[in-house]
């Protein structure tokens, strides 16, 4: 099967490259490196795969990329919620037009599947845990938004255009090669970066809130389950099935703890209802939280160059948060 992936060489797109290498597929990558990083695809050059630097919201400068393929994983987007508060044109630009691009390429190169990896974060604020597909719609702030609006062209272009695709809900995906530069954002890459600075972690709250924290390899086993499959114009929740809290998060990284400010727009709980996926995907993750938190330690020092997040910087970081989301 030829593939490509947009984001290939960021953290899910490059663990998502690998998969399909293993997969016995031909890779197409399409990453414009602004958060990506070509150290994750070391190890996997080959005449398998190919790598293109473009920006995907520029049509022309990527349609001609998509003959011949047979499937497309959509993953590339900015990503965090201070930027996109910040910047919304920016992220309407790459998370909306970038995924029209994509779907446009697709449609006229006569792709057989189209999958797009969505987020959990359109959800917003649930009182009914766990959390499946058919629950309010709710999103706090431009990213979520954005990423929403996304998956709302994708169903559209399978009932116009009839493009057979279907979109991944991701939960809080975890694993090695987590981004490590850029804003604040992802727990595990700021405690993982506390730790080897021998620094107390920051802990949002008391750390009595929940994140439904779903191991990388299994999400990329979904992408590629999704793809294999017949089914087509469905939205599915993509996590653990359980949720853990952050201060067991900390018992298990092994540290002292420090807690900084509640923010406003997060919810108390994420926690996602995978029946669906199970049943009709065939779906199920095999990672648990505590060999998936082994796993990341195994693989530490990938986070020796990331930022080290002190209370101090995290207020001034997250200011406009609290400004806009209060």
């Amino acid at each position: 099967m030829k593939v490509l992936i947009s984001g290939g060489a960021g953290f899910i797109g490059s663990h998502l490259v690998e998969h399909m290498l293993k997969q016995g597929s031909q890779v197409t990558v399409l990453d414009n490196l602004s958060t990506g990083n070509m150290d994750n695809l070391k190890g996997l050059e080959g005449e398998d795969l190919k790598f293109f630097k473009v920006d995907i919201d520029d049509y022309e400068s990527i349609h001609g990329y998509f003959k011949g393929i047979d499937c497309v994983f959509h993953i590339a987007a900015l990503a965090d919620i201070v930027p996109s508060i910040r910047r919304p044109m920016d992220y309407h630009r790459s998370n909306v037009d970038g995924t029209i691009s994509m779907l446009e390429a697709s449609r006229r190169h006569d792709v057989k599947k189209f999958v797009y990896a969505a987020s959990s974060s359109c959800y917003g604020i649930q009182e009914n845990l766990p959390t499946d597909e058919k629950a309010r719609i709710s999103p706090e702030y431009p990213y979520a938004l954005t990423k929403y609006v996304g998956e709302q062209y994708v169903l559209s272009w399978t009932d116009i255009y009839k493009l057979p695709a279907i979109s991944l809900r991701l939960f809080n995906v975890y694993g090695p090669r987590s981004r490590t530069s850029g804003a604040y954002g992802a727990v595990f890459g700021v405690f993982l970066a506390q730790k080897l600075s021998g620094k107390d972690f920051t802990v949002v709250g008391d750390g009595t809130q929940t994140r439904d924290f779903v191991f990388v390899t299994d999400v990329v086993r979904a992408f590629g389950m999704a793809a294999g499959s017949d089914i087509s114009g469905e939205v599915f929740n993509i996590g653990s099935g359980s949720t853990y809290s952050i201060n067991r998060l900390v018992e298990l990284l092994g540290g002292e703890k420090i807690y900084i400010p509640k923010r406003p727009g997060e919810p108390d709980s994420t926690y996602a209802d995978i029946s669906k996926a199970r049943s009709i995907l065939g779906w199920a993750p095999e990672v648990s939280f505590e060999d998936g938190v082994r796993q990341m330690l195994e693989h530490i020092e990938y986070w020796r160059k990331a930022p080290v997040w002190t209370p101090e910087k995290i207020e001034e970081q997250t200011r406009d948060w609290f400004r806009y989301l209060s």
